[in-house]
């Protein structure tokens, strides 16, 4: 397989937890989205900050996130994303489907030995 490919499975499987990473992120403080991207890339799932600002936005429409601003000692005021009651209630869901396809995916990787049921 060329490299090409794999970058792409990698940024396809990446793509589709990153709402979820922020999520849990977020269900524990407020945010600056400098911040976010930070620790996102010591996740190793980096992020660059279009995507993300368009995620934070999507997210805020669907009432998962909000924002607050902030005066800043250093510079203009910033804006701190946190997670609201709905983004809670999404993170519950997300985070029962994650059990259970964590539990599908092992069950293929760590497959229980089979027994010899012709004898």
């Amino acid at each position: 397989m060329n490299q090409i490919n794999k970058d792409n499975i990698r940024a396809q499987m990446r793509k589709g937890i990153l709402e979820y990473c922020i999520l849990l992120f977020l269900s524990t403080r407020r945010a600056y989205p400098s911040d976010i991207i930070s620790h996102l890339q010591k996740a190793n799932l980096i992020v660059v900050e279009g995507t993300l600002y368009t995620l934070l936005n999507r997210l805020r429409k669907e009432d998962k996130l909000n924002y607050e601003w902030e005066e800043s000692p250093k510079g203009p005021p910033r804006k701190y994303y946190f997670i609201t009651p709905a983004g809670r209630e999404t993170l519950s869901v997300m985070s029962e489907a994650w059990d259970e396809i964590q539990h599908t995916v092992n069950h293929f990787r760590n497959p229980a030995p089979t027994r010899n049921t012709d004898n």
